[in-house]
């Protein structure tokens, strides 16, 4: 139970007082009206006595009272009816709320913190005010009057003949058998006779004399002069006199007749518990009318209340209250008269009530004790003698079943009973204890069940009180009592007050169970409001157990504001059910969150409480909830209601934020200008980015690169500071930390993923963005003032609306909104705003009335819908840079919602018509690429960039040489071509171009391409078709390839500086041809024009293409060389076929001759060798734009290899040199170029496409490729954990190197004819020619000494002798051929191999370092005959 103001004993001991009646003349009654007050009123704040009371009890020992209280009260003939009395408790426990901030008592109780309220005053108002109205019964004469007070007022002309009218009232009350109320304790009842004197008016004399008068009639002891209202009523209102009333009065002011309109009061006169001030009213009747109707006598005889009439009262006992207390009380009275009150009191009770009730206790006492000689049986049969109004003897089953026998009042039984309950009254709890016991056993010895029930009853109590506590409590007793006066008696007010008086016991031994029990059992369908009570002072039980039972308080509560709900205690029902949600509220418990949720909703609503119920059902949809789709609607639907009634309240108010749908707001994606056009026909629009496009770190990186790299080089080779790379699209994934650049007159599209959480659909209609604008003229200095979203600023901000949005049930479904700038400045994009209305069903509205919900296009809505909004606010991501940002959580800004609008900006658009999707391997494709300026701004400086430059070109300078109209029709060419003579055929025809043609090697970066515009510049609205050649990649298979077209505005701006476009091409290629290529020295020294250096280049052409392409063959139409040093001269012709066809898997072989370049180091000679009728010019586009580009991608690849080297090459500078010049001699500049066309089978037509092929050759012996080899990597690799030792560049050249220093060569005739018969040695002249390869000068050594070793070579060649020296010292400069004649002696004839000189060559500045021999590499045989 919660906690009381007053301890258990002060609670007891209050709740049973003696009962005193006020009997007044009409007289009287105007004098004490004049305070505002009825006399029972006016002595009621001095109805306890301030000192210790003594009285004697039968065996002569002192007994001592302590803080003893009267009651008096008017006379009322006719007892209260049960209706009335509800009626009063209700009102009573209505108008006790909790104070206003009043703070709750926090109760901790394992994981759970509750607000708790400690006390629950309206529960110890209902209890006093259910003790006080409970209606007096013969069983029992707790509240039996004891004494009554006849008051006179000495202004009357006989006071004495007043008294004895009055007495005779009383005594015809008591005797007479017309009045069955009030109840008489005994039949001789105490009268006090008081002489009421008005100071003020009456004559002081006159009040005296009368006093004396009675005095002598009535003895000292049984009469008193009471003076009042000695304050004349004209004196100053400045003296402030104590109130003492006020805290009764309005206590009871519901206890006031006046308050009710459906109540007809009779009589001015009041109960204990009715106190009236009835200041209106005025006795038109005699005495005897007086006492004719209790005040809570009902105007009709109904019992029953609705809610409504509850609320009524309610209402109307507000306004009383305020009248009430606005009232002043004791106007007339001084202190001095409050101290003769009190003084008054004192003396009645001790003069007078306290020795009459003395002098009956022993009276009844020795009553007893003369029987206590008499036997049991003997004392039986007396009884029986005596009360012969008994009902017969029953058997004890039905005596069980009714309430027992009734006693006539003289029976010793009730003597017994009357004598404990005056011991009782007077706090005599050992001698009121003995009686009752006694009694107790007679009772049930009897069988009379409502007499031991009582007996019981207040036996326990007496056994409680006792001081010293000689005996426990007998709760047994209780328990007995209350069960037989609701089982067997069916008096469930006596039932009430049991359990009260027992919890309340129980409650301070802290048996906290027990009392809890004993307050559920009593709670029935009988009585809503007394069960609620009960279950509430249950839950308080279980809350203040030493170990909490904080579920139990909960369901408690809960069953607690059912039952307030019930009673119409509409506030109480809230407060329980509040207190229960504490403990429910996040467990998981979602049904009983929801239906709790909902009751509070609902009786908030009722109480006009429109926020808290708004709060309420908001909870209910927002968790996740497991209610059935109809409940959920229902839910919805109330949700709905209510927020529609609450919002009417304040229409001009800001707009409430809405629970549904479910906002993922980190998932919102900003996107920045126009949708992606679709393509038309044979023109495709740039892919660039769209908000259908899912995202990808790894694209959006590269795309960062490339816009870096092209602005990279705009600046001359750095990024600016305040470079910001371009976002299209704001996501969860991308950088937001700083606020994005849109541009005027460009939509902003805000994509918002709403869900909804309900298996019910919902409806938005009217969905828009809530934005806030603050317009900027940037460079200006002043700004303009911010706008928040209304009707009237679309001129600065366009909102588009969409009209329905359809959410399904628990579905995920997001909605693009769209924003349209109109000036610059600082946008907020705050959050959405659209109207939540529920749905009857996807229905279609064809032949749907008119009439039915309200229409909205697709969907029938039922009419309900509410405004409101929700916000976007998105959390920024987690810091974790710094010491302190790792140590603590911070979150960086996420501004994707708030861009920065700026000037207008041009708007390129790009479209390609004819771009292919499939390609071969190295097959060259022309399609046009068209550029539209879409906006109001000329724009310039049109790049474009990508990571693969070699797949594409605009043409170099040269282009307007190749013809401007392709078509994938026969033989109409996308190169630039020449008609061949006859006669040229496999000699190379040659022409030169420079690297800077074509935007190569200008210190620029290859990826980064100029788009070759008339002027440089784009006009608003125009649009230029540039064609642009395409190479397929290498590499077969399906590419992505990124284009970022650059363009900046001929204004500068200072906020955005240059605007891109993105495009992805897709090409998948299939394989065509696979080259080799090998060059190896010639042997031939001299060519034709006595130059020493030419080459074999050997082509091996294989076609790898598979025939599901529908490829038929590839012929090779031309092979040309690229290079700054060396040409090809001619075919050298091994098959002799004019055309070289390959069909599927042929290989072909091909050889040529190149020689040494005249022109200067800059320009690249370009030959062609031709094998059919038309001459492609290699040097012209798109053929030298895709050499050069494979070039440079070329150079790339191979620096970015010879980086890695840097650090060592600084060591030994001068001997790493001399390692170059001989590396050099071994390294070739000669790249190949091979053009073929492919004739191909589609659709029953026959195509001819046409490629090239490059292959870079760059050392002497090694075999290139056209497409590098890919290496397979080991399928186990040895994991290395030390760091490995960087391998330094060799310090000696490898001794292919040193062989390639000299080139040597022998000249002589073939065969010799000599006559040996005339001459036996054969002298033949040899020229051996040495060439210097390098370009240092070189120490040769020749030895002609060399023997052939082996015996083999003995039997095959023979042997022979050089004559003259056998060794020659020379210097050869660089590039210098030097000949040396020598002479071979042969003595037979025979074929000999004449290269056995061996050579050997250092560089002149080493000593011996790189001396190595110089072999041949082929024997140069000589025939000798004879002749």
């Amino acid at each position: 139970m919660a906690q009381c103001v007053q301890s258990v004993q002060e609670f007891i001991q209050d709740s049973f007082v003696p009962l005193v009646a006020a009997l007044c003349s009409e007289e009287a009654e105007r004098l004490t009206r004049r305070n505002n007050l009825s006399f029972a009123e006016l002595v009621r704040p001095f109805c306890r006595l301030t000192s210790e009371v003594h009285m004697r009890d039968p065996n002569n020992q002192l007994h001592i009272i302590k803080n003893l209280k009267i009651a008096v009260n008017n006379i009322i003939t006719h007892p209260p009816q049960p209706g009335a009395i509800r009626k009063l408790l209700h009102d009573v426990v209505s108008v006790s709320q909790p104070a206003e901030g009043l703070v709750a008592n926090v109760i901790t109780a394992g994981d759970y913190d509750l607000n708790i309220s400690a006390t629950t005053p309206w529960f110890e108002s209902y209890r006093e005010c259910f003790l006080q109205s409970m209606p007096a019964s013969d069983h029992e004469f707790l509240n039996h009057y004891v004494a009554c007070m006849l008051v006179v007022s000495s202004s009357e002309p006989d006071p004495v003949e007043q008294f004895l009218k009055l007495s005779q009232e009383q005594h015809r009350i008591q005797h007479s058998s017309e009045y069955s109320y009030p109840k008489w304790f005994i039949p001789n009842t105490l009268k006090y006779y008081v002489l009421l004197h008005d100071v003020s008016t009456g004559e002081e004399q006159r009040a005296d004399s009368i006093y004396e008068e009675m005095k002598q009639r009535y003895g000292t002891q049984g009469c008193y002069l009471l003076k009042i209202n000695s304050r004349v009523s004209n004196r100053g209102a400045d003296e402030q006199i104590p109130d003492p009333w006020s805290q009764y009065l309005q206590k009871n002011t519901i206890q006031n007749q006046d308050c009710y309109e459906d109540y007809t009061v009779v009589s001015n006169k009041n109960t204990d518990h009715l106190i009236s001030d009835g200041i209106d009213s005025e006795i038109k009747d005699g005495l005897s009318n007086n006492f004719k109707t209790h005040p809570l006598q009902l105007d009709h005889p109904s019992g029953s209340l609705d809610s409504t009439v509850y609320m009524k009262a309610s209402t109307s006992l507000q306004d009383s209250k305020k009248s009430n207390s606005g009232t002043p009380h004791g106007a007339c009275l001084t202190l001095t008269d409050h101290d003769r009150i009190r003084q008054f009191i004192q003396e009645f009770t001790f003069r007078g009530l306290l020795p009459h009730i003395e002098k009956t206790i022993r009276q009844l006492n020795d009553q007893l004790i003369s029987r206590k000689g008499l036997s049991r049986s003997l004392f039986s049969a007396t009884k029986k003698w005596f009360s012969g109004s008994k009902v017969p003897e029953k058997s004890i089953n039905e005596l069980k079943n009714t309430s027992g026998l009734l006693y006539p009042p003289e029976a010793p039984e009730l003597q017994i009973r009357k004598m404990a309950d005056l011991c009782f009254l007077v706090q005599h709890y050992e001698l009121a204890y003995s009686c009752y016991h006694t009694a107790k056993k007679d009772f049930l010895n009897d069988q009379a069940m409502l007499y031991a029930a009582g007996a019981l009853e207040m036996a326990a109590v007496s056994a409680f009180l006792q001081p010293g506590a000689p005996r426990p409590y007998p709760a047994h007793y209780m328990e007995t009592a209350i069960q037989t006066y609701r089982d067997i008696c069916k008096n469930m007010v006596l039932a009430e007050r049991c359990v009260l008086l027992s919890a309340e016991i129980l409650k301070s031994q802290s048996k906290y169970s027990e009392a809890a029990a004993l307050l559920i059992r009593l709670t029935s369908e009988d009585s809503d409001l007394r069960s609620a009570l009960l279950l509430e002072q249950a839950a308080h039980c279980f809350i203040n157990m030493r170990s909490p039972m904080v579920r139990k308080f909960a369901f408690h509560m809960i069953l607690a504001g059912h039952r307030f709900s019930k009673a119409g205690q509409k506030k109480h029902a809230l407060r329980c059910y509040c207190q229960a949600m504490q403990v429910y509220k996040g467990k998981g418990w979602s049904l009983a969150e929801d239906h709790i949720n909902f009751t509070i909703g609902r009786q908030s609503f009722t109480l006009r409480q429109l926020d808290n119920a708004v709060s309420a059902f908001r909870h209910i949809l927002i968790n996740d909830s497991k209610q059935p789709p109809a409940q959920q609607g229902a839910f919805l639907r109330e949700y709905l209601y209510v927020y529609k009634n609450a919002t009417q309240l304040s229409p001009d108010g800001p707009l409430p934020q809405l629970p549904l749908p479910y906002i993922n707001s980190s998932a919102t994606r900003v996107f920045f200008g126009h949708d992606r056009r679709p393509a038309e026909g044979e023109k495709q629009a740039a892919t660039h980015v769209s908000l259908d496009q899912e995202y990808d770190s790894e694209s959006s990186q590269q795309w960062k690169e490339l816009e870096e790299q092209v602005v990279s080089v705009i600046n001359k080779g750095t990024i600016p500071s305040n470079f910001q790379p371009t976002q299209f699209c704001l996501n969860r994934y991308s950088d937001n930390s700083k606020f994005p650049l849109a541009v005027i007159e460009e939509p902003i599209t805000v994509e918002v993923s709403f869900r909804n959480p309900l298996k019910v659909p919902l409806l938005l209609t009217d969905l828009s963005l809530l934005w806030k604008f603050q317009p900027k003229e940037f460079g200006a200095k002043h700004d303009g003032e911010t706008k928040e979203r209304g009707t009237c600023d679309e001129d600065m901000v366009g909102t588009e609306a969409i009209a329905e949005f359809l959410i399904n049930s628990e579905e995920t479904k997001v909605a693009r909104l769209k924003l349209f700038p109109h000036q610059t400045g600082e946008l907020h994009i705050l959050g959405v705003v659209y109207n939540l209305g529920t749905v009857q069903g996807a229905v279609s509205l064809d032949g749907i009335d008119p009439s039915i919900g309200l229409q909205t296009g697709k969907f029938v809505s039922n009419g309900l819908s509410v405004r409101g909004r929700q916000d976007l606010e998105i959390q920024g991501p987690r810091l974790n840079n710094t010491k302190e940002e790792k140590t603590s959580i911070k979150y960086g800004p996420d501004r994707r919602l708030d861009p920065i609008i700026t000037e207008e900006m041009p708007l390129l658009e790009v479209f390609f018509i004819n771009f292919p999707t499939g390609l071969l391997c190295g097959e060259i494709r022309k399609a046009y690429v068209e550029f539209v300026n879409v906006s109001k701004c000329p724009l310039t400086a049109l790049k474009v960039v990508s990571k693969h430059p070699e797949f594409f070109t605009f043409g170099g300078n040269t282009a307007v040489l190749t013809p401007l109209s392709p078509s994938a029709s026969e033989n109409c060419s996308a190169y630039k071509t020449v008609v061949t003579d006859p006669t040229s055929v496999r000699t190379a025809l040659l022409s030169s171009a420079s690297s800077a043609d074509f935007g190569i090697g200008t210190g620029g970066s290859p990826e980064v391409i100029q788009v070759p515009l008339p002027d440089a510049v784009l006009l608003p609205g125009a649009s230029v078709q540039l064609p642009m050649w395409l190479r397929g990649p290498d590499e077969e298979g399906v590419h992505e390839i990124n284009f970022l077209f650059y363009y900046e505005s001929i204004k500068k701006h200072s906020k955005m500086c240059h605007r891109v476009l993105r495009h992805t091409a897709v090409i998948c290629t299939s394989r065509s041809l696979h080259i080799r290529a090998t060059v190896c020295r010639s042997n031939a020294l001299g060519d034709e024009e006595g130059r020493g250096d030419n080459m074999l280049l050997f082509v091996d052409v294989e076609n790898i293409n598979t025939s599901e392409t529908g490829v038929k063959e590839f012929h090779i139409v031309q092979v040309s060389s690229n290079s700054k040093h060396w040409k090809l001269q001619k075919s050298v012709n091994i098959s002799g076929d004019k055309d070289t066809k390959l069909t599927s898997r042929e290989r072909a072989k091909l050889c040529f001759k190149a020689v040494r370049c005249k022109n200067s180091e800059e320009n690249y000679t370009f030959a062609d060798i031709v094998f059919g009728n038309e001459q492609i010019v290699s040097s012209a586009s798109p053929c030298g734009d895709f050499f050069f580009q494979s070039l440079s991608s070329e150079f790339k690849r191979t620096h970015v290899q010879s980086h890695t080297h840097a650090s060592q090459r600084a060591v030994k500078q001068s001997f790493d040199e001399t390692v170059r010049l001989i590396q050099r001699c071994s390294e070739v500049d000669l790249n190949i170029v091979v053009l073929w066309k492919a004739y191909v089978v589609e659709d029953n037509k026959q195509l001819i496409l046409e490629g090239q092929h490059h292959v870079a050759l760059n050392t002497i012996g090694k075999e290139a490729f056209s497409f590098p080899q890919k290496q397979e990597l080991p399928e186990t690799v040895l994991l290395k954990f030390f760091r490995p030792e960087n391998t330094p560049v060799p310090a000696r050249p490898t001794p292919e190197q040193l062989s390639n220093l000299i080139k040597t060569s022998l000249h002589y005739p073939e065969s010799f004819n000599h006559s040996f018969h005339q001459k036996s040695l054969c002298l033949v002249p040899v020229t051996l020619l040495l060439s210097n390869c390098s370009q240092a000068v070189v120490d040769v050594m020749i030895d002609l000494r060399h023997k052939p070793t082996s015996s083999e070579a003995l039997e095959i060649h023979g042997s022979f002798t050089w004559l003259g020296q056998t060794q020659y010292k020379l210097q050869l400069k660089g590039q210098e051929v030097y000949s040396l004649q020598l002479k071979a002696c042969f003595v037979h004839t025979g074929v000999y191999n004449l290269g056995t000189p061996r050579v050997f060559a250092k560089l002149v500045d080493q000593v011996t370092l790189f001396e190595t021999s110089q072999q041949n590499s082929m024997p140069a045989l000589i025939i000798i005959n004879n002749i």
